[in-house]
């Protein structure tokens, strides 16, 4: 298994918050006008799940696995060319702001690994960045 890990985010509203709308998938209604349509196709999602069509990777379907309250939700491959798992984890800095990072581990074929890390790595920070840009509210 390889781990990619973002940098550690901060983000301006409360732990309980930002768990609470990581937590249930279907608040990524908030941000659907910030997905881009020439990357992402057939966005779709629920509380439990979220289907993307991503080139040149195809389709991939995540489902939330596991939620620790106000600390970690996961997420397992459901649909992809490689399996693979994501963390968001999220900690409190204070009443108001928290701190967030993600990592995805992917069982990647040695063939592949020098191909697909740097794009993957590239991947994760910006997902994490875009997490940290969502309104918390």
């Amino acid at each position: 298994m390889s781990k990619f890990e973002s940098s550690i985010k901060r983000i301006p509203y409360p732990v309980e918050d930002v768990y609470r709308n990581i937590s249930d998938l279907s608040n990524l209604e908030k941000v659907r006008d910030r997905i881009p349509e020439d990357k992402v196709q057939d966005f779709s999602f629920d509380s439990e799940s979220v289907s993307v069509n991503v080139a040149p990777v195809g389709e991939l379907k995540l489902r939330i696995c596991e939620r620790e309250e106000n600390k970690c939700v996961k997420f397992e491959t459901v649909q992809s060319p490689l399996p693979f798992n994501v963390w968001v984890q999220v900690l409190p800095v204070s009443d108001t702001e928290s701190k967030m990072k993600v990592t995805v581990k992917a069982d990647i074929p040695f063939m592949l690994k020098g191909m697909v890390s740097g794009p993957l790595q590239d991947g994760v920070e910006k997902i994490a960045d875009a997490l940290a840009m969502i309104p918390y509210v």
